[in-house]
C-alpha cells in the first residue's frame, strides 16, 4: 500500500521485482482479491472510500472527530494512525503524527526553506535534508536516514549525472522500516 503524509491511500497491490538485479516497478500491480468499498449508508467522510482489501479492514476518522482528520486514514488493519492537529506548528498540520508506535516529526516553518514541512524522524531514524547553502542542485534532496547516506551529483559534475543518486539505493531498509526514494 502506498499512503501519503496526509493519509490519503494511494494505491494498492503487489511490488514486481526485476529479474535483474534490485530493481522494483514504480507502480504496483493491482491486487486479483476481494475488495469492498463504504456505500451509501456510511458517513459521508468515507462513503465510496476503501472498507477492506482482502482480510484488512481500514478505517476512516468521521465528520465528528477534529477537522484536519475528517476523511484520513485512522487504521490499516491493527496499525493505528494519528495525524497533527490544528493546534500543531503550520508546517506540518494535518501530516501523520503515529504510525502505530512510531512517532514521525517534521522540520517547522522556522527551518530553512529546503526541508522546511519534511520528515525529521520517524521512530528512531532521524532524517536530514541538504540546505539551502549546499550546492542549489542538491537543495531539498536528502542527504541521509539514520546512519546511512546519500550523496547525488552535483552540479560539479557531468551534466547527464546531475542531480542523480551517486551512492546509496533508491530502495532500503533502515531501522526495519522501508524506504523508497522517488
Amino acid at each position: 500500500m502506498r499512503v501519503t503524509d496526509e493519509g490519503k491511500l494511494l494505491e494498492w497491490g503487489t511490488e514486481l521485482l526485476s529479474e535483474r538485479g534490485n530493481y522494483y516497478d514504480p507502480k504496483l500491480q493491482p491486487y486479483l482479491g476481494r475488495i469492498e468499498y463504504y456505500g451509501q449508508e456510511a458517513d459521508s467522510a468515507f462513503k465510496g472510500k476503501i472498507r477492506s482489501i482482502g482480510t484488512c479492514t481500514f478505517t476512516y476518522y468521521s465528520h465528528l472527530d477534529e477537522n484536519t482528520k475528517v476523511g484520513k486514514l485512522k487504521s490499516i488493519g491493527t496499525l493505528l494512525l494519528d495525524y497533527y492537529s490544528s493546534f500543531d506548528n503550520a508546517a506540518y498540520k494535518g501530516k501523520l503524527r503515529f504510525i502505530g508506535s512510531s512517532v514521525l516529526e517534521y522540520y517547522s516553518s522556522v527551518d530553512d526553506e529546503a526541508y522546511r514541512g519534511k520528515l525529521k524522524t520517524i521512530g528512531n531514524n532521524s532524517i536530514t535534508w541538504y540546505s539551502t547553502f549546499d550546492d542549489k542542485l542538491l537543495k531539498g534532496k536528502l542527504k541521509r536516514v539514520g546512519s546511512v547516506p546519500f550523496e547525488w551529483y552535483s552540479s560539479f559534475d557531468k551534466t547527464e549525472l546531475r542531480g542523480a543518486l551517486k551512492s546509496g539505493l533508491y530502495r532500503q531498509t533502515i531501522g526495519g522500516i522501508t524506504y523508497i526514494l522517488r
